[in-house]
């Protein structure tokens, strides 16, 4: 065993400057939390993170079951907003079944800041602005519910993300690493 560090931004939001949100794009629906579609909530983070770097860092990204953990886990934090956290789904027609395709989660922290859990999109469905959808979304769950500001952590080499933060105006405030175990065969 090893230690592989990865380098993180925390990153800061001023919610007073939150932008109308562009609305949902055509095809697709964005659902309101409900503890029924948890399952939903864990696969579409599963579809989400399981190639990406992210689940190096996490490696309960990658497993099926690690998701549905993380979810129940966050769930039942004392701060989980239920306001802040959502469920993206693509149904293009009535007749088609739902995909799920996208999910965030938010929760007040101690320090009365908005975090932001987990924003993913399914590879099959992301450069559509979704994953601006879905976190303008959270942000204002985040407003509606008294927040001034929010945060959320997201790993340097993830540089998409990165981008679409600081293009919706999220500033790097600290720079941390995370420690984590590799194991070599």
């Amino acid at each position: 065993m090893s230690l592989t560090y990865f380098k993180r931004f925390r990153m800061e939001y001023d919610l007073a400057t939150l932008p109308v949100s562009p609305g949902e794009p055509e095809g697709y629906r964005i659902l309101p939390w409900r503890n029924s579609l948890i399952d939903e909530h864990a696969e579409s983070k599963y579809q989400s993170f399981r190639f990406e770097i992210d689940a190096n860092v996490f490696p309960c990204l990658g497993e099926r079951e690690g998701c549905r953990r993380l979810m129940q886990e966050i769930a039942r934090r004392p701060g989980f907003l239920a306001e802040a956290t959502w469920l993206l789904v693509w149904q293009p027609t009535e007749s088609d079944a739902p995909e799920y395709c996208g999910t965030i989660q938010g929760i007040r922290d101690r320090g009365n800041y908005g975090s932001v859990q987990n924003l993913g999109v399914t590879p099959l469905h992301r450069g559509r602005n979704l994953g601006t959808c879905l976190l303008l979304k959270a942000l204002d769950g985040f407003r509606s519910a008294g927040l001034r500001r929010a945060y959320l952590e997201v790993t340097a080499q993830n540089t998409g993300a990165v981008r679409l933060y600081q293009r919706l105006g999220f500033r790097t405030t600290k720079t941390v690493y995370k420690a984590v175990e590799v194991a070599y065969a």
